[in-house]
């Protein structure tokens, strides 16, 4: 009876515990003022990209050329349409830049400030503060993605009417649908930022050093991202992170295209796996003592 009275309230403790964890690990990293300008950073660039298109197309002209990113030459006939744009602009450089940047930090900023060791010191433990550094990375992915739809959204309700819209296939879906499908593509992006959020984990790991984990993760996007250019290196492009992030385009069509979606979904759920697997096997190993 003992016994059934003493682990009663263990797991509730421990549960606490983990969820005071992870709330002081959101409010520490979202207090940051290094994220509060990378997030005004990215609300930015959906600014810049619709006032862009308003003074290209401010004199009733079309836009030329066929150039920029995907769906731009859709945003003069919906707003919604720079919720699409803004994604595909940011996607391939500021949104990872910016995960890298927080990932990068997660444990190697830690370690160089010295607090690394007092947070072992409370009942933590090294798996669950790892766990719990990659549950605030991965809710950072999600934040920002939506920091850049809603911006897109707001100033592409101010520049741009609103309606009905054309989808790749060309049928007609209702704006309300159209919106459905804006939260979607934007969960899609931040599903596939979840790979550079482990591999960003993992480099915090290798280094005592904030600046040096931040370098390097964003050293490996920008190399991963110019691979993936090099024709000669196709075999192995299906294997880099990167590779399908543009496919959330197919979620504007009808119906949708769910072949690369999955594949990048997968894809991401691997990298999350082995650079996870990883990283949590160079932290419990890590000497922290110095």
């Amino acid at each position: 009876m003992s016994r059934a009275e003493v682990a009663e309230p263990v797991r509730p403790v421990s549960l606490l515990w983990t969820l005071g964890l992870l709330r002081n690990e959101l409010a520490t990293t979202f207090r940051r003022r290094r994220t509060l300008v990378l997030l005004a950073v990215l609300a930015g660039v959906p600014v810049l990209v619709g006032i862009a298109v308003k003074i290209e197309t401010g004199d009733g002209a079309s836009q030329g050329g066929g150039g920029g990113p995907a769906f731009i030459s859709q945003i003069t006939n919906n707003g919604l349409f720079l919720v699409f744009t803004a994604l595909a602009a940011t996607l391939p450089f500021f949104l990872p830049m910016a995960i890298g940047v927080v990932a990068g930090d997660a444990i190697a900023g830690e370690a160089a400030s010295g607090t690394l060791r007092y947070l072992l010191v409370a009942p933590a433990g090294r798996s669950r503060l790892l766990l719990t550094k990659y549950a605030t990375v991965v809710i950072f992915c999600l934040a920002a993605t939506l920091v850049v739809a809603v911006s897109a959204l707001t100033v592409g309700a101010l520049l741009f009417p609103l309606g009905d819209l054309t989808t790749i296939s060309g049928t007609q879906i209702s704006f309300a649908e159209g919106l459905g499908r804006a939260l979607l593509i934007a969960l899609a992006v931040a599903a596939s930022l979840i790979g550079v959020a482990a591999l960003g984990l993992f480099v915090s790991t290798m280094t005592g050093s904030g600046i040096a984990a931040m370098a390097t993760t964003v050293g490996l996007l920008i190399t991963v991202q110019i691979l993936d250019q090099i024709p000669q290196l196709h075999a192995l492009q299906p294997y880099f992170f990167s590779h399908y992030w543009l496919s959330f385009a197919d979620l504007m069509r009808e119906p949708v295209y769910w072949d690369d979606l999955t594949k990048n979904l997968g894809l991401q759920a691997l990298y999350a796996a082995v650079f996870g697997s990883a990283a949590w096997a160079r932290f419990t190993a890590k000497d922290i003592t110095a």
